[in-house]
């Protein structure tokens, strides 16, 4: 049974930073494109940040810079760093393991919620 389990954001001053991690049973990381989606309310999921399985990373224009996506083959966990944090960066983050280019379907986290607020 595959899972992927985020750890507990929480809320965070602007300025401030954060570390999410993904750790992943019943899948290896290091095989698939993960990446990291959040949504705020009344708004679509959105993608962050993605590493492919040959280490290649892409971030949305709106995190570049501020964040980082990396992954631990060893701990088969994803991290999801986040820097110079912003009140527009508060949403429900997730998790996701893209299987596409293995022709099976996606998994998802649970979500973790991530308010950057004074």
């Amino acid at each position: 049974q595959v899972q992927l389990v985020e750890s507990a954001g929480g809320l965070v001053q602007p300025g401030g930073s954060l570390r999410l991690s993904c750790a992943a049973s019943g899948l290896i990381v290091r095989i698939y494109r993960m990446g990291w989606y959040r949504q705020a309310p009344g708004k679509e999921r959105e993608l962050v940040a993605a590493i492919t399985s040959g280490g290649s990373t892409t971030y949305a224009d709106s995190v570049k810079g501020r964040f980082t996506i990396s992954r631990d083959n060893g701990k088969n966990t994803v991290y999801l760093q986040m820097n110079s944090l912003k009140a527009e960066d508060t949403a429900v983050y997730y998790c996701n393991a893209d299987r596409k280019a293995w022709g099976l379907g996606d998994y998802w986290g649970q979500g973790t919620q991530v308010t950057v607020s004074s």
